[in-house]
């Protein structure tokens, strides 16, 4: 059950990662990467807080990105801007 919550919680981040970043709208690539960098290390430490494994935290990560990436593409090609 802890995995799945991790896995929610994550979800979240990632979903304010796009909000933050809409609203940074003309930020460089640059800022766009320390932005990623600080929503990426948010995410990690709260799996790791309620995980208390490095690798299965690790794992739920990476899950997560690659569940908020293909949901971001997706939305991306159906409502295209």
């Amino acid at each position: 059950m802890n995995k799945y919550i991790a896995l929610i919680l994550q979800l979240m981040i990632w979903s304010g990662f796009t909000l933050v970043e809409w609203l940074s709208g003309g930020d460089r690539l640059f800022f766009k990467v320390i932005l990623f960098g600080v929503f990426f290390y948010l995410a990690f430490m709260l799996a790791r807080i309620i995980l208390k494994s490095n690798k299965i935290t690790f794992i739920i990560t990476v899950m997560s990105l690659s569940a908020y990436s293909a949901m971001h593409l997706f939305l991306q090609f159906i409502f295209p801007t």
